[in-house]
């Protein structure tokens, strides 16, 4: 019965993270030795299997609509419970000026991204960082308004027939922040301090090219490694024109274009 024991052990440890990972952990009571029987002491077999990624129920954190679940979404604070939401859009401290999402706007990606940023958010806490998210999925209307503000696809994707990216909840702005007492006003949020990063988000200039050196102190630059380290991790990829954008699975496949609520 040793065996079953460690396996049962192993199946609750892996069990109190399957919500992040997308696993199912069984116990298999028939021996994995040829013709050993269930009681034998034999090495009960360990079975670990994938499975469709549904966020759990987190205190706080209320139940997505029924548009947003049927598009596969989930609320980051599901599955990156000290994630920092500072929807940039849902104010007016954004390069159109304008608020563009409602007060109470969620910060919604699918699920296949979700994955992802489990480990990405896991590798930064014992450095004491926490992911902070300018946006997640973005309203299909919401892309047309900032390309009528910034014509400009090197800088603003330009809104089609179809959703990618942004707008089919794959793909998510991002930086980090500390606990970190001294910090400059201007990167300061309540009581966390911005990490340097050689720009400010929706910085429309070279130096917000995720690999520029020029004009990018050594400390900003590290930082931005550090959150692509972290980010790659989780499988996102950066994009090269925006140090703060990182893609999830399938963010450049063409999708429908969804009406689902952003709050």
């Amino acid at each position: 019965m040793r065996s079953l024991r460690q396996c049962l052990l192993l199946m609750v440890v892996v069990a109190s993270v399957a919500s992040a990972a997308a696993l199912i952990v069984s116990c298999d009571a028939t021996s994995a030795s040829p013709g050993a029987s269930p009681n034998s002491g034999g090495a009960s077999a360990l079975s670990v299997r994938p499975v469709r990624t549904t966020a759990p129920s987190v205190p706080g954190v209320p139940p997505v609509g029924a548009a947003a679940r049927a598009a596969g979404f989930v609320d980051v604070r599901s599955v990156v419970p000290d994630a920092v939401i500072d929807l940039r859009y849902a104010t007016a401290n954004n390069f159109t000026g304008t608020v563009l999402y409602p007060a109470n706007a969620r910060c919604l990606v699918h699920e296949s991204l979700a994955r992802g940023l489990v480990p990405a958010a896991a590798s930064l806490r014992p450095l004491g960082q926490v992911l902070v998210f300018w946006d997640c999925y973005r309203p299909h209307d919401v892309q047309v308004r900032m390309f009528e503000v910034v014509p400009n696809p090197a800088w603003v994707a330009r809104p089609g027939r179809y959703a990618r990216s942004h707008e089919s909840g794959r793909s998510v702005d991002v930086t980090m922040a500390t606990a970190q007492g001294s910090c400059p006003p201007q990167r300061r949020l309540g009581q966390l301090c911005l990490a340097d990063m050689g720009t400010d988000f929706d910085d429309f200039s070279p130096r917000a090219k995720a690999f520029a050196t020029q004009g990018v102190s050594a400390d900003a630059q590290a930082n931005r490694a550090r959150l692509r380290a972290a980010m790659n991790s989780g499988g996102l990829s950066v994009y090269s024109g925006e140090w703060w954008h990182f893609d999830g699975p399938g963010a450049g496949v063409d999708r429908p274009i969804l009406n689902v609520p952003v709050n």
